[in-house]
């Protein structure tokens, strides 16, 4: 049964206006990092998931779960995803990070999960098998497909870089160039890592309007301030800048929620500052 859903990109936008906000806050639950006052085991994701909620609901503009962080606890870790939803307030928008690929028919059943039932409303998904592996997904016009193209892992350009037989254009910049030709239905968006603002703002020349996924502001050490400037949009927004193990374990001790709310608090101050909005 198909849920209705605000479409993804005015439920973002209102959260952005809302909180003033660019910061997408990603929920990567491992119990062997969780704080004093919860319990190191599985039954535990969720509580602590909502703790991290609670602190930053009125500085994200987005929420961002990774599937694997979820599977490593089998039933317990899938019972959490699936719940996640109903802790997150309704106006804010849900990006599952599942990272999809595969043929047609199998990806359709990956929609029907996470945007039917889990009720998710954007994904993260990879173009390698073209964009026929991707129509399912984009046949969904009130979510959002942010398709990789830059990642912001050390090896990534190992095919991400490559340029391709016949012209001087990296892949990367293939698949943004394909991406704005998908974008049909207004519900495409692109992943670029923070830790290459030059390859960043490169994507952005080519997708102009385009939202941007941008991971890795946080232990990858990518550069917030220049990823800010490199993939701004003409309306000073157009970016998720996404953060989880900065913010999640920012301390270890009973007051780790302080501690996530103000490591938030900053990050969200410094992406303002950088794009001229106080």
């Amino acid at each position: 049964m198909t849920v209705a859903s605000t479409v993804f990109s005015e439920l973002l936008h209102d959260a952005q206006q809302t909180n003033n906000s660019l910061l997408c806050v990603g929920l990567d639950p491992d119990i062997n990092r969780f704080p004093e006052g919860v319990a190191k085991e599985p039954e535990a994701v969720l509580t602590f998931n909502r703790a991290i909620i609670e602190a930053t609901s009125d500085l994200a503009s987005c929420y961002k779960p990774n599937l694997g962080f979820y599977l490593r606890y089998g039933k317990a870790g899938i019972e959490a995803l699936a719940d996640l939803r109903q802790a997150i307030p309704a106006h804010i928008p849900v990006l599952l990070d599942a990272k999809i690929g595969d043929i047609d028919t199998t990806t359709a059943a990956y929609a029907n999960a996470y945007f039917d039932e889990w009720r998710f409303d954007a994904v993260t998904a990879h173009p390698f098998m073209g964009q026929d592996s991707l129509q399912p997904l984009l046949d969904y016009p009130d979510r959002c497909v942010f398709i990789l193209a830059k990642t912001s892992n050390p090896g990534s350009g190992f095919l991400q870089d490559r340029v391709l037989d016949g012209s001087d254009q990296r892949v990367s910049i293939s698949v943004a160039r394909n991406a704005v030709k998908w974008n049909v239905a207004g519900n495409v968006g692109l992943v670029v890592g923070a830790t290459y603002p030059r390859d960043l703002a490169e994507v952005r020349t080519v997708a102009r309007d385009l939202p941007i996924l941008v991971p890795g502001i946080g232990p990858q050490s990518g550069e917030l301030e220049a990823s800010v400037r490199a993939g701004i949009d003409g309306k000073g927004t157009g970016l998720l800048l996404n953060a989880s193990r900065a913010i999640c374990y920012a301390s270890s001790g009973p007051n780790f929620q302080d501690a996530a709310r103000s490591a938030a608090m900053s990050l969200r101050d410094r992406i303002n500052a950088a794009r001229g909005s106080d």
